[in-house]
């Protein structure tokens, strides 16, 4: 398993490929990761499927504890044309410990320097932050 350094963490290859997958072959919709506290490793937490929602990503995050996601938000402009943008979520719930918010924000940068190709980025401490309407508002 190859892994690749973000400000003291380590980002798992499954983390990169998968981004990889979603951004040129579209077999992803979105993908969780998520800080393995004792092993210092950003790894995947969940992949959804091409035919997942945004509200399945939204599903999957937990109340009480911190994740980054990227999600392909695909929309089709005034002028017919198909566009896609890829979304960088940082969930940093109220109920989560003050120690995971700080490793979670203090990983960002590198995480989103790995992940090249992102459009937009979204910080969320509660759904509302991150409700389907600031995507659509965002990305058009």
């Amino acid at each position: 398993m190859a892994l690749t350094a973000t400000n003291g963490m380590w980002m798992t290859e499954e983390c990169k490929r998968s981004f990889m997958e979603m951004k040129w072959k579209k077999v992803h919709r979105y993908i969780v990761f998520k800080i393995e506290e004792k092993s210092q490793k950003v790894a995947v937490d969940k992949v959804g499927a091409a035919g997942e929602s945004y509200d399945d990503l939204t599903a999957s995050l937990p109340e009480d504890d911190c994740r980054y996601a990227v999600f392909d938000f695909d929309y089709v402009t005034v002028d017919n044309c198909r566009m896609s943008k890829i979304f960088f979520i940082t969930w940093s719930p109220e109920g989560s410990r003050i120690r995971e918010k700080m490793m979670y924000a203090t990983s960002k940068s590198g995480l989103r320097k790995v992940l090249d190709g992102v459009h937009y980025e979204l910080q969320a401490t509660d759904p509302t932050e991150m409700g389907f309407d600031k995507i659509q508002d965002r990305a058009k």
